[in-house]
């Protein structure tokens, strides 16, 4: 006699998978259904409390945004290093919730080259992910341009991911943070297609989608993101858009921002200043 799906954690999940699969097909991907969970509004969790995480914190109150100066950027990767610490993400993953890219212009040539540390033919180049260093193969040539681009999820006010989601695993808080619950999510990874930033990837240990969330236990607590709180120039920036004081307002207040893919209408709110129109 086999096992009730229900009963047992991992065939639940591959029930749930399957049904989920089914549901989205027949939905058109999983479009449609997104006008019952709440297309482009927030999301509460339903925790039967009114604050979340924790009962000190009250979401309403916050509107989380992030900045990102390319012009500070200097490659170091401690924010990728402090994010794989803080988050548990293996150190053999060949997938990160933030990486830096650097964009390189050479005398004669109109279209950046563009290295990433994301990319697994650098990886294997470098021997392994955990000691990658952006090479010095340009040493030889005339870089008229050259910079840094941090990447990570973009918290899109209108997250395409969220639409396409069959179950309502992931979801947008009414703080502006786009949210997986993994205890819902059945890997059928619609949200990492729908992605138009490549910023969610398909956890192999957890069977489940995975991206940033910002470090929303830390932020939850009044502590900033790890990356944030390690960047030794100040490339990154995260506050509070209700906080008049906060850093992220001054940040967007004092320059020409820009935000990753408008075209695509999701609404980012991870704003950028020193990149051009080819970082993407």
């Amino acid at each position: 006699m086999s096992q009730d799906p229900s009963k047992d954690k991992s065939g639940r999940r591959a029930f749930l998978r399957t049904a989920g699969k089914a549901l989205a097909g027949a939905l058109g991907g999983g479009a449609l259904l997104a006008k019952s969970v709440a297309q482009d509004e927030p999301v509460a969790a339903d925790t039967g409390a009114k604050s979340f995480p924790t009962e000190d914190y009250d979401w309403t109150e916050h509107r989380w945004a992030y900045g990102i100066d390319a012009t500070r950027c200097i490659g170091c990767l401690r924010c990728v290093e402090a994010c794989k610490s803080e988050n548990g993400v293996a150190e053999d993953a060949h997938h990160f919730r933030t990486w830096v890219e650097r964009y390189v212009y050479l005398e004669g040539e109109e279209k950046a080259r563009v290295d990433s540390h994301n990319d697994p033919q650098n990886i294997a180049a470098s021997g392994s992910e955990s000691e990658y260093r952006f090479d010095n193969r340009y040493q030889d040539e005339n870089v008229t341009k050259a910079f840094f681009v941090p990447k990570m999820c973009n918290q899109c006010q209108h997250p395409s991911c969220v639409q396409v989601c069959p179950v309502g695993a992931t979801f947008r808080t009414e703080d502006g943070v786009v949210l997986i619950d993994q205890t819902y999510c059945i890997g059928c990874e619609y949200c990492v297609q729908a992605c138009p930033y490549g910023a969610r990837y398909f956890n192999e240990e957890t069977r489940t989608s995975d991206k940033c969330n910002w470090c929303y236990h830390r932020i939850t607590k009044g502590l900033l993101p790890a990356c944030v709180e390690v960047c030794p120039v100040g490339a990154r920036i995260f506050g509070d858009r209700n906080d008049p004081s906060s850093p992220i307002n001054e940040f967007i207040d004092n320059n020409r921002i820009h935000v990753l893919k408008p075209e695509t209408g999701n609404a980012p709110t991870c704003f950028y200043v020193g990149i051009d129109k080819e970082v993407s």
